[in-house]
């Protein structure tokens, strides 16, 4: 097995949300196709702690969905990332 694949299956996804209706039908979405175990959910409307980490890693609007090799894979706007901020 390469690192690379190695590396894959042993980190987690991280999705990124604000709780709105567009973003909790996409975490469904997200979790009916990916084990949950292998993906963390980051909900803004519970809190914003983990903001500068999206931003970091390239999110610009929610729904998003980073992968563990750092691609971000926004899924079906919701919102900015900046609206989200207030």
């Amino acid at each position: 097995m390469s690192n690379n694949l190695k590396y894959t299956i042993m980190s987690k996804s991280i999705f990124y949300h604000a709780g709105c209706p567009v973003c909790i039908s996409a975490e469904q979405d997200i979790l009916n196709l990916i084990d949950p175990s292998l993906v963390e959910i980051v909900n803004f409307a519970e809190g914003k702690s983990r903001m500068e980490e999206a931003e970091k890693s390239g999110v610009t609007s929610v729904p998003a969905l980073v992968t563990p090799n750092g691609n971000v894979l926004h899924i079906n706007f919701g919102a900015s990332i900046e609206d989200v901020k207030g």
